[in-house]
C-alpha cells in the first residue's frame, strides 16, 4: 500500500499564511469594488491559479463573488453586493439616514428591521426610545439587539427560518409565516436599487421577504443612500408609493429627487 500523507495539522504555518492572505486579499476587493485575478497576483506575488483558489474560498464564504477574469464585491442586476461590502460602503450617508429615520420612532411602538446595513445605523438610537417591540431577521442586528436589550426596554424578536450566510439573515417559508403573524407599526427597509418609481432587488427569495414585512407593516420607511438610486434589478418588490416615505442622502441625483416630486413619491434627504 503507498504510504498514507499526513493530514493538515490546524493552524501550521502554511495554513496560516493562505488564510492570512485570503484575509488581505478580501480586505482589497471590498476597499476597490472589483479587480481581476491578474491584478491579485501581482499585488500578492502568488501566481494565478493560488489567487483563483484563494478566491474559490472566499466565493464560498460569501465574501467576494467570482466573474470571467475577475471578482467584486459589488451589486449587478442579478446579485446584491455582498455584505462585507455593504458594511463598510457609504457609512456616513446610511449614519444620516438613519439619524433621520429615528425620527418616526416613538416609545411603545412595534418596529422590524430588514436585513439591510442602513438599519443597523439605527440600532443605538431605537435604545433611546424604548419602550419598543422589535422585530427582525438579520442575525446582526439581532447580536447588536440582544446587547442593548440587557440595559434598556426592549422586546427583540427573532423571525428565523433558514440561515442565508451571504446576507447573515434568515429565509424561507417559516420565516415568512412568522412575518405574515405579525403586524408592526412601522417598517424600516432598505434594497439594492431604486428607479424613479419602483423598489427593486436582484434575488427572488429577499424579495418574498421585502414583500411580506411590507405586507406586516402599518408605516413603511425605504432607506436608500444615493448610489441606490437610478438603478434596476432582476424582480421588482414594490413601487415607491407604497412606502409612506423614502429616505436618502444629500449626494441624491436632483432629477431623480425632481421626478419623485413629479411622481407625488414622499422623500427626505437626510443631512
Amino acid at each position: 500500500m503507498p504510504p498514507t500523507r499526513p493530514k493538515a495539522v490546524a493552524g501550521n504555518p502554511k495554513e496560516r499564511k493562505t488564510e492570512a492572505r485570503q484575509r488581505l486579499i478580501s480586505e482589497h476587493v471590498i476597499a476597490q469594488g472589483s479587480c481581476t485575478a491578474q491584478e491579485l497576483a501581482a499585488q500578492f506575488g502568488v501566481s494565478i491559479m493560488t489567487v483563483h483558489r484563494d478566491l474559490d474560498e472566499l466565493e464560498r464564504r460569501g465574501i467576494v463573488r467570482k466573474f470571467h477574469g475577475g471578482v467584486t464585491a459589488q451589486a449587478s442586476g442579478v446579485f446584491e453586493s455582498q455584505l462585507s461590502y455593504r458594511m463598510i460602503s457609504k457609512a456616513q450617508e446610511k449614519s444620516a439616514i438613519a439619524q433621520a429615520a429615528l425620527e418616526y420612532v416613538e416609545p411603545g411602538m412595534s418596529v422590524m428591521l430588514d436585513d439591510s446595513t442602513s438599519t443597523l445605523h439605527m440600532i443605538p438610537g431605537l435604545a433611546e426610545r424604548t419602550p419598543l417591540h422589535i422585530a427582525t431577521t438579520f442575525l446582526a442586528g439581532l447580536r447588536r439587539l440582544a446587547d442593548l436589550a440587557a440595559d434598556s426596554d426592549l422586546t427583540v424578536i427573532g423571525l428565523g427560518g433558514v440561515y442565508d450566510l451571504p446576507h447573515d439573515s434568515f429565509v424561507g417559508m417559516q420565516c415568512l409565516e412568522q412575518i405574515s403573524g405579525i403586524r408592526a407599526d412601522a417598517l424600516f427597509m432598505s434594497t439594492s436599487a431604486v428607479s424613479t418609481t419602483d423598489a427593486f432587488h436582484q434575488e427572488e427569495r429577499i424579495v418574498a421577504l421585502k414583500r411580506a414585512m411590507v405586507r406586516a407593516a402599518t408605516k413603511r420607511y425605504l432607506l436608500v443612500d444615493n448610489t441606490k438610486l437610478g438603478r434596476v434589478a432582476l424582480h421588482k418588490i414594490v413601487p415607491l408609493e407604497e412606502f409612506d416615505l423614502v429616505i436618502t442622502d444629500a449626494g441624491a441625483d436632483p432629477e431623480i429627487l425632481a421626478a419623485w416630486d413629479a411622481a407625488g413619491i414622499r422623500h427626505q434627504v437626510a443631512k
